[in-house]
């Protein structure tokens, strides 16, 4: 079975690490950085703003809700574990895979 350090399956909730860098010129998943997936968001860290835009990015990409997007751990770093609930579309940037036998 090949398994990805950047992402893990818990039943149909998808757990991403994360690499943020705020302040860039757009949103982006822009693919690996070490064992975490890279994410580009255009707001600063400053009071919350990058990890409120990290969600809205991410529940948009993944097509769910804001609600269904939570951030695990790492709320005040670059290194971000985050919870998706139920991802209705799983983006074509980096290869995240379902395990063999899960619907999707």
């Amino acid at each position: 079975m090949d398994v990805s350090p950047f992402y893990r399956w818990e039943g149909d909730d998808l757990i991403l690490q994360c690499h943020l860098q705020p302040k860039a010129s757009k949103d982006e998943i822009v693919g690996l950085h070490g064992d975490s997936v890279k994410i580009r968001i255009t707001a600063p860290p400053i009071d919350g703003r990058a990890n409120s835009q990290l969600i809205r990015f991410l529940a948009k990409s993944f097509g769910v809700s804001r609600s269904a997007v939570t951030i695990l751990s790492g709320e005040s770093g670059r290194q971000k574990r985050v919870k998706i609930e139920a991802p209705v579309r799983l983006p074509e940037t980096v290869s995240i895979k379902r395990d063999e036998g899960e619907s999707q």
